[in-house]
């Protein structure tokens, strides 16, 4: 059944207009996305199996094309949906990043790296570049793959840093196991662009390392 056939006051868009997002569950706020639910459930009850299907909301919105669609009642009309919603998702993080001094806001830079890093299957090595207010200049993903000590080149980061003259500098990378406990091979990497950054007078202020859920910094465990 769609959400346009529910009986007047009980669907979840009425529930939305009436009491407000935040007292809608997820299963209720994906239904409302959805719009609609297939032959054998409606659309909360198709929202609630998808949520248990791939284990939660992140997983969800992070799903393939193939493993969305082989599911019954989930074609390319409600992948693009879902789809939609997760890059406004991102997009508006970035916005909200971009708003005021990163230092200021933490929780902001925190969440943006986790939406934009924590759901990849393979390691990447990003930068955030500040002005000398530590705004964001620019978020730039520099390496992909296995990242180790030998496959980070600290001469790019210094040449992105200069093309976009910025004065400081977070750089920030995944665990894919969905830990973030560094290694030492992340201390490695962080000493060696810490030495190279410092030649041309530009503060690293910070490495953070986002696991599944967390993010390890290294400048509050006082290694920087």
């Amino acid at each position: 059944m769609g959400i346009n056939h529910w009986p007047e006051g009980e669907g979840p868009r009425e529930k939305l207009l009436e009491s407000g997002a935040t007292r809608l569950s997820d299963a209720e706020l994906l239904a409302i996305i959805l719009r609609n639910g297939n032959k054998n459930m409606d659309a909360v009850e198709l929202a609630r199996h998808l949520i248990q299907e791939f284990g939660g909301l992140r997983q969800l919105f992070s799903a393939s094309f193939k493993q969305m669609c082989r599911l019954p009642g989930v074609g390319p009309v409600k992948y693009a949906q879902l789809q939609t919603v997760a890059e406004l998702s991102t997009r508006l993080a970035q916005q909200s990043l971009h708003r005021g001094p990163v230092l200021s806001s933490p929780d902001i830079t925190r969440d943006y790296l986790i939406r934009q890093l924590s759901d990849r299957n393979y390691e990447v090595f990003a930068v955030l570049l500040l002005d000398s207010q530590h705004r964001v200049i620019q978020f730039v993903e520099l390496f992909r793959g296995t990242i180790n000590a030998a496959s980070v080149y600290p001469r790019e980061i210094i040449g992105l840093v200069l093309e976009k003259n910025a004065a400081a500098v977070i750089v920030c990378h995944n665990h894919p196991s969905g830990v973030a406990e560094p290694s030492q091979a992340d201390k490695r990497i962080t000493e060696r662009i810490h030495s190279a950054l410092s030649t041309i007078d530009v503060s690293l202020l910070d490495h953070l390392v986002v696991g599944d859920r967390d993010i390890v910094s290294f400048a509050e465990r006082g290694w920087l």
